[in-house]
């Protein structure tokens, strides 16, 4: 299963949060990296495969583009979600990841981008569907996979729901899970249950997930 690295950027540096309240995210400076500039950061923690949500962009305040290239050239694949509202908001040389949150109801208009199914309380922003419910419209799509983002659980360690098997059966293609993963048991489960890869940070800074992890781009359990 892919282990995936997770940046957030916001004001030019890798910032730290939880619960989706972004106004609290302040610069990651007690993390295994010396630095919140992002080209350093990812020089120190070298992950495989990368993650970027450009919040500035996602909350339509600026935007990390051209470090985001210059990110993207140090990984063997990059996704990022940088608050796409229309295709012309689409990046080369990128995996794009379209964001519930931000992309309107016409899901059809990306394709080749992976969708991120962005949950918070349980249900998918902004529509308040249930999340197993806009997987499977999903899977109609040409979208190149899925995320189910757990917004509410990122950077708390909160672990897994209880219907990973449910959500997992609702769409037939690649899916990932962001958000909550505690440690190496919470990735042995997303493992057993199908998923093909985690997104990953905190328990890394915490050192419940193994760096050579990230590095390698894989679990290894």
């Amino acid at each position: 299963m892919e282990c995936i690295l997770a940046m957030d950027l916001k004001g030019g540096s890798v910032v730290h949060g939880a619960k989706g309240e972004r106004e609290t995210y302040a610069p990651l400076t007690w993390g295994l990296a010396r630095s919140v500039e992002p080209v350093a950061y990812c020089e120190d923690l070298a992950p495989k495969y990368l993650y970027i949500a450009d919040l500035d962009r996602i909350e339509g305040v600026g935007d990390h583009e051209n470090v985001i290239r210059r990110l993207a050239d140090m990984v063997d694949r990059c996704y990022v979600d940088r608050g796409c509202r229309g295709p012309a908001d689409l990046m080369g040389g990128v995996v794009n990841v379209v964001g519930t949150e931000t992309a309107g109801e016409d899901l059809a208009r990306y394709p080749g981008s992976f969708l991120s199914v962005d949950v918070k309380g349980g249900l998918v922003i902004p529509s308040g569907e249930a999340p197993v419910a806009v997987l499977k419209r999903a899977a109609g799509l040409p979208f190149a996979g899925c995320i189910l983002l757990n917004i509410g659980g990122v950077g708390t360690g909160c672990g897994l729901p209880a219907d990973l098997e449910e959500i997992r059966a609702a769409y037939p293609g690649r899916l990932l899970w962001g958000g909550g993963v505690a440690g190496v048991r919470d990735l042995d489960v997303l493992e057993g249950a199908g998923f093909d890869g985690a997104i990953v940070a905190t328990g890394v800074h915490r050192g419940t997930i193994p760096l050579a992890w990230v590095e390698e781009g894989r679990t290894c359990s």
